[in-house]
């Protein structure tokens, strides 16, 4: 038996015309660093809610044994989801059927060569068979501008780090 899950309304510009940020949902995502002290390689990522509960590991490519999800990994699916539901949404607005679309998102872990720190390129590929690109790269462009994954990593993402106390 295939579960049916309702689609979220079409409406994204029209339900809110506050001054400040919103919240419409908010979770929490703690991580410990596990064995040897370190969220990357050895960490415990755990929801708010538990449904989220995952060993942390590093990838065999940064020297890790491989056993466990990381970080790009869980921005890769997140980005994915993110910017599939945005453009499914369009798609929608436009009355075209958005059941064959589907998102890769590709995440890079590197070097910045302008400082030698750390830093993440996404590559995102969309699949909708049968759809032509000329319908199709306005509608990516709008999922692009919608998508609040695609707004991150273009815009930025305003950021707290404080001390629990």
């Amino acid at each position: 038996m295939t579960e049916q899950f309702p689609s979220p309304p079409l409406s994204t510009d029209k339900d809110y015309a506050g001054a400040s940020f919103s919240a419409l949902y908010t979770t929490t995502v703690t991580v410990g660093g596990g064995a040897s002290a370190h969220g990357r390689a050895s960490g415990r990522a755990r929801s708010d809610d538990g449904v989220l509960d995952v060993s942390l590991r590093m990838p065999a490519e940064l020297g890790g044994d491989g056993h466990g999800t990381n970080p790009e990994q869980l921005f890769a699916a997140g980005f994915a989801a993110c910017f599939h539901g945005a453009l499914s949404l369009v798609a929608r607005r436009e009355e075209l059927d958005p059941s064959g679309i589907s998102v890769a998102a590709t995440v890079a872990f590197g070097r910045n060569p302008a400082d030698g720190g750390y830093l993440l390129r996404v590559d995102l590929v969309v699949g909708w068979p049968g759809i032509d690109p000329e319908i199709a790269e306005p509608l990516m462009e709008q999922a692009d501008s919608l998508c609040p994954y695609a707004r991150m990593t273009a815009r930025g993402t305003p950021t707290t780090i404080t001390l629990a106390s």
